[in-house]
């Protein structure tokens, strides 16, 4: 069926693509028997090959076979973004099993969530984040820990160069837990690998999103949907072999992972890696390896136009920026294009539709849009009451049907359930996103009908936040709303009741406890504390409420 975008479609593409029949596990292989000695990974300066980083990945999963990983186990991965993350999740699916990757800056409990609902039988993390592993129950003998800097010659980060307390970070060296096997010696594993048997329609990805009932639940991705976006993807950006990419975004995350890390190395071309975000280092990745394409988030652009020395950074080599999870301003956008001539692409996913379903045409990209139903992909706007497809320029849910869409959230049946609906005799996915659809068939984000935070393109699900702040002694009560920040978009606000007993507690001890205790990005910016918490008449806290008396600040 002919949609309105489809006159904007790029010429050179198909509306839909056939997805390999093969896991991801075969995309490295094919990479290094075409370009051997092409670099595949740089890291601080460190050049690893199609053919090391193949051996590499070989001799890991050699090491899990041997530990008794076997087909469909779990497997944790929590690192920053590193040659060990990339040989690690190459490595997993060489060994038939799952990935569960895991953000750096959970903390125990959060650790201890995805540790029980997964079910893994190892985690893969570095030196300087072990300590949470144990604290969150992981026995130390199911720890496989690296240091980040060992990969590097002599196995250290000399600083030259590097931004500030990085090389302090990267060498830290903290005593292996007694039981915990070390990083080289697991690579040493002089065992034969196990042969890949896993398919396309095998489980390869168990990634972790949260939504309105609190705890993170486990998105169950088969190698084929992951495939379907890391192909069209290469297809959708024209890219090729010759291309430098700049890993910055990170590959615990959906898009880190489809697009930058396997879109990447699907095609034989470089992938430049960050640990992390850093303007002046990373405008310096881009002028020495003349990188061509850089995936982001527009928080690190704002940032990086911040910069006193913006002047001076010579981006000259890029051919294309773009990214998603919030709006890229449109001042920005237009700043981009006049100092550099570059036109920020954005896009739209979930990691339940395995990064896009949609993006802006490279040849008639939309700023502040979501863009067009990506390829094989049917997307709607209905009335999330009703269920009826709504007209142009009318606000609905977004619902999305296509191969890339996932199976459904790992042991939770009635969430599974509740997140698809037939559509015209089809499964479609409901986003819980609000947007229209203009003349031309392109998308716009309005509203979330899901109780979500976007900071800076983090998500930050409200009930998971006040699960934690609950075990808290001082804490009777806790609410999250969204407040409008300048610079992340929105951020985390909470309104508190202390707990009788507890009234000396201040805002500045509850926030400490609060980073102690969760990831960074979760923690409350404001905290405003109150006597009670408006509620309706079945008890329950009306957030929806505080909400709105925030928004009306």
């Amino acid at each position: 069926m002919t949609r309105a975008h489809h006159k904007f479609w790029p010429a050179r593409l198909p509306h839909a693509i056939t997805t390999p029949a093969t896991s991801l596990a075969d995309n490295l292989v094919v990479s290094a028997r075409r370009f051997p000695g092409r670099p595949a990974l740089i890291f601080l300066g460190q050049v690893t090959t199609y053919a090391e980083l193949a051996a590499q990945v070989s001799r890991l999963a050699a090491w899990l076979a041997q530990r008794g990983v076997k087909k469909g186990d779990r497997v944790l991965v929590d690192l920053q973004n590193c040659p060990q993350l990339v040989i690690a999740h190459y490595a997993i699916f060489s060994a038939n099993a799952v990935l569960v990757p895991v953000n750096p800056m959970n903390k125990a409990a959060e650790l201890k969530h995805l540790i029980e609902d997964s079910g893994a039988r190892l985690a893969i993390t570095s030196t300087d984040l072990s300590a949470e592993w144990l604290a969150a129950g992981m026995p130390a003998q199911d720890l496989l820990v690296t240091r980040l800097a060992e990969v590097l010659p002599g196995g250290r980060a000399d600083g030259e160069g590097l931004p500030a307390g990085w090389a302090d970070w990267l060498n830290t060296d903290i005593a292996l837990p007694a039981g915990a096997t070390p990083w080289a010696e697991a690579l040493a594993c002089t065992a034969p690998p196990p042969v890949t048997e896993v398919g396309a329609d095998d489980l390869a990805l168990l990634g972790y999103t949260s939504g309105t009932t609190g705890n993170p639940k486990g998105c169950m991705h088969k190698h084929s949907s992951l495939q379907h976006n890391v192909f069209a993807g290469t297809l959708w950006a024209n890219a090729s072999q010759e291309d430098v990419v700049l890993g910055v975004v990170p590959m615990f995350h959906i898009t880190g992972m489809v697009v930058v890390l396997h879109g990447t190395l699907v095609g034989g071309a470089t992938l430049v890696l960050m640990p992390r975000w850093q303007r002046e280092y990373a405008a310096r990745l881009i002028k020495d390896w003349r990188v061509t394409r850089w995936t982001n988030i527009p928080t690190m652009v704002i940032d990086l136009l911040a910069s006193p020395q913006v002047d001076t950074f010579d981006l000259s080599s890029l051919v294309y920026i773009g990214g998603g999870g919030a709006a890229m301003p449109q001042a920005i956008a237009e700043r981009l294009r006049q100092r550099w001539g570059l036109s920020y692409q954005e896009g739209y996913g979930l990691t339940e539709t395995a990064a896009p379903s949609h993006s802006n045409p490279n040849e008639a990209p939309k700023q502040q849009c979501l863009g067009v139903p990506y390829m094989s992909c049917d997307a709607r706007v209905i009335d999330p009451d009703t269920l009826r497809e709504l007209p142009v320029g009318e606000p609905g849910e977004i619902i999305v049907h296509g191969p890339m869409v996932f199976d459904g959230y790992w042991r939770h049946p009635q969430a599974t359930a509740a997140a698809f609906i037939e559509f015209e005799g089809k499964k479609f996915f409901r986003t819980g996103d609000i947007g229209y659809v203009d003349a031309d068939g392109y998308f716009f984000m309005t509203d979330r009908l899901k109780r979500m935070i976007n900071a800076s393109g983090f998500k930050v699900w409200p009930a998971e936040v006040e699960n934690l702040m609950h075990a808290h002694p001082g804490i009777a009560e806790a609410c999250i709303v969204s407040a409008p920040d300048a610079y992340r978009g929105e951020t985390v606000k909470a309104f508190v009741v202390k707990r009788a007993g507890h009234e000396a507690l201040t805002e500045e001890q509850l926030r400490d406890w609060c980073k102690a205790n969760m990831a960074a990005y979760k923690v409350p910016a404001l905290i405003e504390f109150a006597a009670s918490l408006p509620k309706s008449g079945a008890g329950k806290v009306m957030w929806r409420t505080l909400q709105e008396r925030e928004k009306a600040r």
